[in-house]
């Protein structure tokens, strides 16, 4: 039972790193560079669930049908994703006229190319409840605290067996040797004794 919770942590936890690791590559000033993000309202819906993680990277040319992502990223206005209805070409800029799945009406706000964050690539349902869980106190502490700790003392109770197995193996090598030295000594007297007897024998 215990192996299988190791293997199931192990398992989560590599994965909860590498969606970490992604984040943070995200936000990095990479040109052209790649952006998870959480969709937090149903706009999007059936397409993109509410709390799905989506995949965002710019591309060169947007067209009608593609769903991108736009607007500023901050943590009392998050970004949009929407669908590109319509495009307009103002001054030699296309100008994108979007609408949300499940909106009756496109978006008030026209959305100028340099607005726009990327187009979504790739898309996985509710993973965005788990990662804002994850970044709250108590769902850090219970998926990344609490297991982190059971795993480090199972580790560190393994190292311990491991130096009391050396420290006793090495017990076992010097009780061995001493014993072989006690052996050694032992022959050594009775040689000696021998010695003695031969020469007062002769005498």
């Amino acid at each position: 039972m215990k192996k299988i919770f190791k293997t199931i942590y192990y398992i989560i936890f590599a994965f909860i790193v590498l969606i970490a690791v992604l984040l943070i590559v995200s936000v990095l000033p990479i040109t052209g560079n790649i952006k998870f993000l959480t969709v937090l309202s149903g706009s999007m819906e059936p397409t993109i669930k509410t709390g799905s993680i989506i995949l965002v990277k710019p591309i060169a040319d947007y067209k009608i049908g593609d769903i991108i992502t736009f607007g500023p990223t901050t943590k009392t206005m998050p970004p949009t994703t929407h669908r590109i209805a319509e495009i307009k070409v103002v001054g030699d800029q296309p100008v994108y006229i979007t609408k949300g799945d499940a909106n009756e009406s496109v978006d008030s706000r026209e959305i100028q190319k340099s607005d726009v964050i990327g187009k979504e690539i790739i898309k996985v349902p509710y993973l965005g409840y788990v990662i804002d869980f994850v970044r709250k106190p108590v769902g850090f502490v219970l998926i990344i605290i609490v297991p982190a700790v059971v795993i480090i003392n199972d580790e560190l109770r393994k190292i311990w067996k491991e130096i009391m197995r050396l420290k006793k193996k090495r017990k076992e090598k010097d009780a061995k040797q001493d014993e072989e030295i006690n052996e050694l000594k032992q022959e050594i007297k009775e040689i000696e004794e021998e010695i003695k007897e031969n020469e007062v024998d002769k005498l």
